[in-house]
């Protein structure tokens, strides 16, 4: 009998796994389809990118070069109700009673576009825009001045830029370049999330100890219009928020 409640759990745990790995899939798919409309003379789309900057992997969602600077996206193919803000560490999906944390995927585009830039130093005046793209499955309440849209409003959002910021030539550099450099292919996929794991880790014992994992400085209790808070003593330099 506790061989098969062990196997059943077991099992439950491997649905549970590969069902959120098979809605991220389904989630990226559907954006790369609807990127494939856009018109490839003034746009270069790759899918999937990993870049390594120092000793750490980044991985990226989708990825345009346009003649009107980079569009960099990140996916969450999420239902029910999203709340967070600009600032927060992270956001909330909630599900009828059930509350799920993730890590704010602002802050993880953020990185990405640190990783660009250094994968791309030669061209340091590049026009980079990030955009969070969430499935029409998820009602967004967030509380930010960057772009989080649904996945239909996606291409008017980006044909929405008209100011050319890349030659034909360097968009082509640019496009091998970043091509040249994708380790998609070799990159260790359970290296790459233990190494994630490990940030987060170091993140929450320097916070547990009162001190702000962005800038060293130190935390402090403030009290907000949702309640208390922890916020960096260096704010508005520092604009690290962990709510209580």
């Amino acid at each position: 009998m506790k061989f098969v409640v062990i196997l059943f759990l077991f099992g439950l745990i491997l649905l549970i796994t590969f069902s959120k790995r098979i809605k991220g899939l389904v989630g990226e798919k559907t954006i790369s389809s609807i990127l494939l409309l856009l018109d490839k003379t003034e746009y270069k789309v790759i899918n999937n990118i990993v870049l390594k900057s120092g000793a750490v992997t980044t991985q990226i969602d989708h990825l345009i070069i346009s003649d009107f600077g980079i569009f960099v996206i990140e996916t969450k193919n999420f239902k029910g109700w999203i709340f967070g803000g600009e600032n927060t560490e992270y956001w909330q999906q909630v599900i009828f009673k059930s509350k799920i944390k993730f890590y704010n995927p602002i802050r993880q585009n953020h990185r990405h576009i640190n990783a660009l830039k250094t994968c791309l130093k030669e061209y340091p005046n590049l026009k980079y825009k990030s955009i969070i793209v969430f499935s029409t499955r998820a009602t967004i309440k967030v509380n930010t001045s960057k772009d989080v849209i649904y996945s239909y409003q996606l291409l008017p959002f980006i044909k929405n830029y008209q100011e050319k910021n890349l030659s034909i030539d360097d968009k082509e550099i640019i496009f091998r370049k970043i091509k040249s450099d994708n380790l998609i292919n070799t990159f260790d996929k359970q290296k790459h999330i233990k190494s994630i794991k490990n940030r987060i880790q170091k993140r929450e014992k320097l916070i547990n100890e009162n001190t702000c994992p962005n800038c060293d400085d130190n935390l402090i209790r403030r009290n907000g219009k949702f309640g208390d808070f922890l916020g960096c003593k260096s704010y508005p330099k520092c604009k690290f928020i962990r709510n209580i």
